[in-house]
């Protein structure tokens, strides 16, 4: 089994997404990072890592992971041979001594109609450095949950390679009652994702340089409606100001009107350009 130096490129692809909007659930996520990419997510140049791969072959992908309506969940994939239950609840799989590049995986989990989904478990399982998965005991295994806003991080480290198969790590997804997604996450720029026939380009996350290690990115959808916060028709709160505006710090809840119509805030975040309530539904509820 080989350790080979992962080829994943330190910039998520170049594809271009020029010729499509913004995804609902991106806007939310930079929402909900309190606004650290807006400058690039408001001009909608984001590239993915999964559009350069659509650039490279041509083919159209399934829009997972974006969330729009009438997209599909994210896909998919066989549990394989290594799984094994009763993970250890933890978000950093590394321990001192660890082998290997560190990686840093993050992202949201959201429910189909874009809305974040908290509670949901996640559970993840890799090869170690080597390319070996730990059946004795549980190196390389833990289960977390989702916060309140739907995010997860994961720490843990590039996992090595071994026959038949291209760099990956395996997660289930279950939202709280609700059936669980089997499916697998890849890195673009490797030469094996050509040849492995389970490789899914609609899965591959977005990875760049972070320092001696990496810092990867996928965004879940799961196949469930979630529930948006408060709802729409309890008793408006007064509008900050009335009438939407840029710049200003919006709670969940808040009323505003736009356009001529009345909207109610479903996630906390700071307005700017291009989030006009009726553009991006993730952060507002039309209400009239």
């Amino acid at each position: 089994m080989t350790s080979d130096t992962p080829t994943t490129p330190d910039e998520p692809g170049t594809g271009t997404t020029a010729d499509r909007a913004v995804s609902r659930k991106t806007l939310l996520r930079a929402a909900v990072a309190a606004g650290a990419a807006v400058p690039l997510l408001a001009t909608g140049s984001l590239a993915l890592a999964r559009d350069a791969a659509r650039s490279s072959t041509g083919r159209p992908l399934s829009p997972t992971p974006y969330c729009d309506d009438g997209d599909d969940p994210t896909p998919d994939q066989m549990e394989g041979p290594y799984f094994k239950p009763n993970s250890p609840l933890r978000t950093n799989l590394v321990t001192p001594g660890t082998a290997g590049t560190r990686l840093t995986v993050s992202g949201y989990v959201f429910g189909r109609n874009c809305v974040p989904l908290s509670g949901v478990l996640l559970d993840f399982w890799q090869a170690d450095n080597a390319g070996a998965y730990d059946m004795a005991g549980y190196t390389f295994r833990g289960h977390q949950f989702t916060d309140a806003t739907g995010a997860f991080s994961l720490g843990t480290i590039v996992p090595g390679l071994y026959p038949g198969r291209t760099r990956h790590i395996h997660v289930k997804a279950q939202a709280p009652g609700r059936p669980v997604l089997t499916t697998q996450l890849y890195f673009p720029g490797e030469p094996r994702n050509s040849t492995d026939a389970l490789f899914d380009p609609a899965l591959l996350m977005n990875v760049r340089g972070a320092g001696g290690g990496k810092e990867a990115s996928f965004d879940f959808v799961l196949n469930v409606d979630g529930a948006p916060g408060p709802d729409p028709t309890d008793p408006p709160t007064d509008p900050p100001g009335g009438t939407w505006a840029t710049g200003r710090s919006y709670a969940a809840g808040d009323a505003v009107t736009y356009g001529g119509g009345s909207y109610r805030c479903l996630q906390g975040h700071t307005s700017m350009a291009g989030w006009e309530p009726p553009n991006v539904p993730a952060l507002w509820h039309r209400a009239s």
